[in-house]
């Protein structure tokens, strides 16, 4: 008799959608999402603008609410449980978060700050385990001697990795990254993938989440992919079996070709 498939322990899945769907009046921004993310996976989101997948990654963030469908997220089901209070257990970079940062603030008061939920420091008081640890963490993303730069005359990489330090400055259960590559010439792309293939790689990094456009952008270490198209899912699971040539053209709506070299993606149009 065949072995039963094994199942998650539900203390290892992180996120958890079923039959999810979010409607803003007549236009549907998902549908039918059925996703589970375990503590061990390092997931891609990928799909054309308009696929839906900002709007995923605020319900995985606990910002908002399905219009039908259960979310759960790090055991809380949303709707159940205090957002503000589960959002602290969740660390986000996003472009949107960086334009509300104050040009004049120092970027390691960006990060420690995030241990307060606010954005720069204002009058609350941080202790030395807090200061070093907003320290080590810039460091770790290639920002050491730029703790006291202003934000404002950082570079968009210096900024993106600032901001990703500061999404780990609460220790969190669960990371997610939206586009944190957008803008970014070359060079950029590149010294920040390789930054995030360091810490997907690290076993002891919490599960992340990592929305972009672009499979060129896709650090090693990350696992699974989930393609979108219209709201809905148009493939997901094991990244080698999710980034076919196939899927891929279903997803984007154009001919398009995808290989793999050292473990990184690249696509062309066929």
């Amino acid at each position: 008799m065949a072995a039963p498939d094994a199942r998650p322990d539900l203390t290892d899945v992180v996120i958890r959608m079923a039959g999810v769907a979010v409607r803003r009046g007549k236009a549907t921004l998902l549908a039918d999402v059925d996703w589970a993310v375990e503590l061990d996976e390092r997931w891609v989101v990928l799909g054309p603008n308009g696929a839906g997948k900002t709007t995923l990654l605020r319900l995985a963030g606990a910002e908002m609410h399905p219009t039908v469908g259960t979310v759960e997220v790090l055991g809380e089901r949303l709707g159940r449980v205090n957002l503000v209070e589960l959002r602290t257990r969740i660390g986000m970079s996003s472009a949107n978060l960086g334009l509300r940062v104050p040009g004049d603030e120092r970027a390691a008061d960006v990060v420690v700050s995030a241990g307060y939920g606010l954005l720069g420091r204002w009058r609350e008081r941080y202790d030395a385990t807090d200061t070093d640890r907003a320290a080590r963490l810039l460091d770790a993303l290639g920002m050491h001697g730029l703790a006291e730069r202003t934000f404002g005359t950082l570079s968009e990489g210096e900024r993106k990795r600032t901001l990703i330090a500061r999404a780990l400055m609460t220790d969190p259960e669960l990371l997610l990254l939206d586009e944190p590559a957008a803008g970014l010439d070359l060079g950029g792309r590149e010294e920040l993938v390789s930054r995030l293939s360091g810490l997907a790689l690290d076993p002891d990094a919490p599960a992340s989440v990592l929305v972009t456009h672009h499979v060129e952008e896709i650090p090693l270490g990350y696992t699974h992919g989930l393609l979108l198209r219209e709201g809905r899912i148009v493939a997901s699971g094991l990244l080698d079996d999710v980034l076919t040539d196939e899927a891929l053209t279903e997803t984007f709506g154009l001919p398009l070709a995808v290989a793999k070299r050292r473990g990184r993606y690249t696509a062309w149009a066929r």
